[in-house]
């Protein structure tokens, strides 16, 4: 599965479909919103916005990658946009292999490859204002 969704993503559901009895290893990348706090402010939640055509062929993408590179029997990504409160998962990568090594290295190269070219952009919410993160650059507005 490979798909850009407007609400919570179903971890549980990505890893039930990830079981084969040909794999040994189910590894899962799960990352959430973080309160990150400085003197000043802290983060309220972040924001994603997303070129949906284009992110959802990339996602694909990156799968075919992974299944050229690794011995990777199921893999699943799935990237949230819209608003992320804190504590609420925003992207959920999910590789069964016979192995665990395989399994941790897609994993890894996943979340990496989709930061390089996946068309997703974050605002960062926060108590003072809010910042987009990502290849813009940007201040607190």
């Amino acid at each position: 599965m490979f798909a850009i969704v407007e609400k919570a993503i179903d971890v549980g559901a990505l890893v039930s479909a990830a079981q084969r009895s040909d794999c040994g290893a189910v590894s899962t990348f799960i990352g959430t919103t973080r309160v990150d706090e400085s003197d000043r402010a802290s983060v309220e939640y972040l924001e994603y916005e997303a070129y949906r055509p284009m992110a959802d062929r990339k996602l694909e993408e990156i799968g075919a990658e992974i299944d050229e590179r690794w011995d990777a029997r199921h893999v699943s990504i799935v990237h949230r946009i819209g608003r992320v409160d804190p504590g609420e998962a925003s992207v959920a990568i999910v590789v069964a292999s016979p192995r665990r090594g395989p399994a941790f290295e897609a994993s890894r190269y996943a979340i990496e490859r989709i930061k390089e070219i996946v068309p997703i952009w974050k605002r960062e919410v926060w108590s003072d204002g809010y910042v987009w993160v990502g290849s813009q650059v940007g201040t607190r507005s």
